[in-house]
């Protein structure tokens, strides 16, 4: 995951997070996690990703 990609798909999150792809996918379609689609694929920028870390980080639950 440290090659940089500033877009990720969700079995890419899944990995980072250290969480389950189907966790990841309810994250995602509540709105828990900023994604948007390209075609019929979840993509989320990793910058949007750091800012849900941070969130948590700071104690807020998802």
């Amino acid at each position: 995951m440290n090659d940089g990609k500033e877009i990720m798909t969700v079995n890419d999150v899944a990995d980072y997070l250290k969480i389950s792809v189907i966790t990841t996918y309810r994250l995602v379609q509540e709105g828990k996690i900023p994604a948007f689609k390209v075609g019929r694929s979840w993509r989320i920028k990793r910058s949007d990703l750091n800012e849900f870390i941070e969130i948590q980080k700071r104690g807020e639950r998802f």
